[in-house]
Parts: structure tokens; C-alpha cells; sequence
């Protein structure tokens, strides 16, 4: 039995457990260097990565993609790494309009990786459904409710450090996408596949 509540909450949930921090650590490396006057540019790349990310689980769902679990979980912590380092390249003044580009192209392919890695447990969930598409859309509901509250959060605080504490653009960037790095090495060692 469909029920709107239920998928959109566990999508709140997929992207808000503490335990399962990767969607935060992706979010921040993917927000940080931007400014909250800046907020459209980050809310259109959570959408796209919302509806990269949910067209991964819809093709598993019908069983149209199957991937292999391990690389997938691997290739996770792999995204955020190569976010944050990527960001850490270019805050150093090089054109922002051709980082938005590469962002807007790789956030779709980061998306679709991190769908997958969730569409095995999405598949068994939706299991005895009539039919996919409106599960996925109330899941779909909750990610990005959860992530746009995340991306708030990521510029108010950063707004807010600058202001109070006077830290400049640059060392509040790099200090936060490198520690992004270093809270995502224990993520690459779990989930080493070979």
C-alpha cells in the first residue's frame, strides 16, 4: 500500500542519518564554496543531483541497472573526495562559470553513483508496490526537502563564521573542504574493495 508519508520520510532519513554521513560530507564539499547570495546556483545543483540520484533507483527498480554493491560503496567516498578536491583547485578566483558547469556535470554523475548505492535496499522496500513511480517520487520528496536544509545550513554557517569570526573566503573553504577529506578516509577504508 502506497503511503506519501512513509517514502518521503525515508528519504529524509537516507539523507540525514548521522551514521551514514556521506550524503553530508557530499553536500558540504559541494556547497561550502559558494555564498548564501549564491543560493540558486547550490539549490539547482542538490536538484540535480536529487533526480540523477533517483533515476539511478528508478533503472535498478525496474531492473533495467545492476551494479555491483562493493565498487558502488567505494566509488561513494570516491565522489566526495573528488568534489572537495575539485572545489579546493578552484577557489582560487578561475572563472566560476566554467566550475558550475563541471559541477552541474559531475553532481548528475555523482548522483546516479549514490543512488545505486542505496537501490538494492530501495528495491526490497518498494517490493510490494503496484508500481515504482509513486514511491519514487514521495522518496524523491524527502531527499530533497533533507538536502535543501542541509545546503541552508552549510551557507548560514559559513555566512555566519565569516561575519562573526572575520575568516576570509579562502581559509574557511579550504580549512572545510579538507577537513571534508579527512573525515572521508575512513569511508574509503570500509569500503575498499579489493
Amino acid at each position: 500500500m502506497y503511503d506519501f508519508i512513509f517514502y518521503c520520510n525515508l528519504g529524509l532519513q537516507h539523507v540525514l542519518d548521522l551514521n551514514a554521513y556521506d550524503h553530508l560530507l557530499f553536500l558540504t564539499a559541494l556547497a561550502i564554496p559558494f555564498s548564501f547570495k549564491e543560493w540558486k546556483k547550490v539549490f539547482i545543483l542538490v536538484s540535480i543531483f536529487t533526480i540523477a540520484h533517483c533515476t539511478s533507483l528508478a533503472l535498478a527498480g525496474i531492473g533495467f541497472l545492476q551494479a555491483n554493491v562493493e565498487i558502488v560503496e567505494f566509488l561513494i567516498p570516491i565522489t566526495i573526495v573528488f568534489t572537495a578536491l575539485f572545489n579546493l583547485y578552484w577557489i582560487n578566483g578561475t572563472r566560476r562559470e566554467s566550475r558550475s558547469h563541471f559541477l552541474e556535470f559531475s553532481t548528475l554523475i555523482f548522483g546516479l553513483v549514490h543512488g545505486l548505492g542505496f537501490s538494492n535496499y530501495f528495491k526490497m522496500i518498494v517490493a510490494g508496490e503496484d508500481t515504482i513511480l509513486r514511491p519514487l517520487i514521495a522518496f524523491a520528496s524527502g531527499i530533497e526537502l533533507a538536502q535543501l536544509l542541509i545546503i541552508l545550513i552549510v551557507l548560514g554557517l559559513s555566512s555566519a563564521i565569516s561575519s562573526l569570526f572575520g575568516v576570509n573566503y579562502y581559509h574557511r573553504t579550504s580549512g572545510v573542504l579538507i577537513l571534508v577529506v579527512l573525515m572521508t578516509i575512513p569511508l574509503l577504508y570500509q569500503t575498499w574493495p579489493f
